[in-house]
């Protein structure tokens, strides 16, 4: 099956289910949507995607957040906590200091629970639930689990997650705690994590909600069609480029995706789809490092790190739909020290504007690809950033400034400001 942006809109197969259905993007085997639980292809074990046999346009979305876009959704009502509809912040002296013509933060840390995984969440706990399972598990670095806590709760399901011991921040595993999923640490980093998961749901015991999961991009894609709405109400034109931080590259494919249906039906043409732009940490770069070396494939990277702990992955299970997503756009792949990144996650709270760390990658990205001439100073950007700085509370503080201590006196404060 291509993924390129020329690809014909595909045939309805006999196990589609209302327009819907399962394909492999290797051998191009269908699948019923919501018959049996299902991941990857049972004859190739390639990825898969969901298909629609009527692919909507901008006219066919109403509402707001991410069941505006139903006509492009497997189900037509998900399980919701109001996710989507996020700001795309307009940043002026950000956009001067990096020299293009317009640059936006599309801030993915004001859904519900503070990232962008609630888009996929509010889709494929649905699916989970048309599917009759009762328990959801995921690996994750945090996001993930806070996510899926909480719309596993809202759907009344029993939720598992399995974090890296130690490598996941506070705030992130609060919020899973608190939404009452069993929290399993896992003495290993988040590949290992999902290694188990994925045998875990290939037992039946659970029903996996990471990325793999093909009904979890199709709520990420939402991302891009707000993106592209909000470049077209304030300049009548799509962004030349979407820069966004990749840890397993699933909001990367979702976009690709969305773009690709907007050109199936009609909506766009090939040549106005934006550049997609991948940002890694240098200490956890295998896309990057694919990118480069031209190669088909990523080479997995078993020991990974960085501050940023939500991009702290090494073998990334969307690149196969990732990869073409930044080739055929006309794209790339790079990556940013850590340093990099915490003077972007200042830039952007200047702006008023908090991130953690691995958000604001997409800053630090542009910022260098700006500098490298790769990006001109005519070009419209969005930056996404994906989760809130209170997901990451102890990066914010060291990034911050230092408290001063004073004296419980109006004067003595007076006396300190004026530096005597």
């Amino acid at each position: 099956m291509s993924l390129s942006l020329s690809a014909d809109q595909p045939a309805v197969p006999a196990d589609a289910d209302d327009g819907v259905w399962l394909e492999c993007i290797e051998c191009g085997e269908t699948f019923a949507p919501f018959e049996d639980v299902r991941y990857t292809c049972d004859e190739c074990d390639g990825l898969l995607e969901v298909r629609y046999a009527d692919l909507p346009t901008f006219a066919d979305f109403e509402g707001r957040g991410v069941w505006r876009y139903g006509a492009s959704l497997p189900l037509e009502e998900g399980v919701t906590i109001r996710e989507g509809a996020t700001p795309l912040y307009e940043v002026p002296r950000l956009e001067e200091s990096v020299g293009v013509e317009a640059l936006r933060i599309k801030h993915e840390g004001m859904n519900p629970t503070g990232s962008f995984k609630d888009r996929g969440m509010t889709v494929g706990v649905a699916v989970a639930k048309e599917l009759g399972v009762d328990r959801l598990a995921c690996a994750s670095t945090g996001n993930t689990s806070a996510a899926l806590a909480a719309y596993g709760s809202r759907g009344g399901m029993e939720t598992l997650v399995l974090l890296p011991a130690g490598k996941v921040a506070a705030g992130k595993v609060a919020q899973a705690s608190l939404h009452g999923a069993r929290i399993l640490e896992v003495d290993g980093n988040f590949d290992a994590c999902l290694d188990v998961v994925q045998e875990l749901a290939a037992k039946g015991e659970a029903y996996l909600l990471n990325s793999l999961n093909p009904f979890r991009l199709e709520g990420q894609k939402t991302i891009g069609l707000e993106i592209l709405e909000g470049f077209l109400a304030d300049y009548d034109a799509v962004p030349d480029r979407i820069v966004l931080p990749v840890g397993n590259a699933g909001n990367t494919s979702a976009l690709y995706k969305a773009f690709r249906e907007l050109v199936q039906a009609g909506e766009l043409e090939e040549g106005e789809v934006p550049k997609l732009v991948g940002v890694q940490a240098e200490g956890a770069a295998p896309m990057v490092e694919a990118i480069e070396n031209g190669a088909d494939e990523v080479r997995r990277w078993d020991d990974v790190e960085t501050r940023a702990t939500a991009i702290r992955i090494g073998n990334p299970v969307n690149a196969p739909k990732a990869l073409p997503g930044i080739r055929e756009t006309g794209g790339t792949a790079i990556s940013v020290t850590d340093e990099e990144i915490t003077a972007a996650q200042r830039d952007l709270a200047g702006e008023g504007i908090g991130v953690e760390p691995a958000s604001a990658a997409s800053v630090a990205g542009l910022r260098k690809l700006r500098a490298d001439g790769v990006v001109s100073d005519d070009e419209r950007v969005a930056c996404l950033t994906t989760g809130h700085l209170l997901k990451d509370p102890d990066a914010a503080a060291a990034a911050g400034r230092d408290p001063e201590p004073v004296p419980a006196d109006t004067e003595g404060v007076l006396a300190h400001l004026q530096g005597e």
